[in-house]
């Protein structure tokens, strides 16, 4: 039995993109690597609910609560060497993450990011605040990017690109769920499986 990539997942909101690859590794699109852990920065982060459906363990860890950005790290840190996780997906974790958390995972912290980077990416561009930026551009085409997470923001090498087009008419709101359905849906859980394959290859 091929030895499967221990993925932990980490959450701040509703888990679309969680459900995304909950649903892939049940139909066999994931099947390198599996979901051990799912972590939440948020209590009551409806992500959790999902985790929990699927059987997955949860665990919420609050920066307020453990009082500094170091604390809030080495707390998820811990979580992740217990579990034995390998593999570390941001999938709409809204809390940056520092030089010396991601230095400890080179090319083990993946994250989904809505629009083709280099454009509408880095610093201060998330949720809807992307597709704002890309329908005041004039944009017609946009889209997702999965990469590897560094200390910078967006920063990293990336994996897999999809493009969207930008229909007229449309709202931040509207092209939103267009990027997720038809890219980061589809990106995120082929882009899990192609880096938990890799990881598996170089045990």
């Amino acid at each position: 039995m091929l030895h499967k990539t221990n993925i932990a997942v980490l959450v701040s909101g509703g888990g679309t993109n969680l459900q995304a690859l909950i649903d892939a590794e049940k139909s066999g699109i994931i099947k390198s690597g599996e979901i051990k852990l799912v972590i939440s920065n948020k209590e009551g982060a409806y992500a959790l609910e999902r985790a929990k459906s699927a059987g997955i363990r949860t665990e919420t860890v609050s920066k307020k609560e453990l009082g500094s950005q170091e604390a809030f790290e080495e707390k998820i840190k811990e979580l992740l060497k217990d579990a034995g996780i390998e593999l570390i997906v941001l999938a709409g974790f809204m809390s940056i993450l520092s030089e010396s958390f991601t230095s400890a995972y080179p090319e083990r912290i993946i994250n989904v990011h809505p629009s083709l980077i280099p454009s509408f990416c880095g610093a201060g561009f998330y949720g809807l605040r992307v597709h704002e930026a890309a329908l005041s551009y004039g944009v017609k085409v946009t889209g997702a990017t999965v990469h590897f997470v560094n200390e910078i923001p967006d920063g990293g090498k990336i994996i897999m690109q999809k493009a969207v087009e930008v229909q007229p008419g449309d709202t931040p709101e509207i092209l939103q769920r267009r990027v997720m359905e038809q890219a980061e849906w589809i990106i995120l859980p082929r882009a899990v499986e192609k880096v938990s394959a890799e990881i598996n290859k170089s045990k």
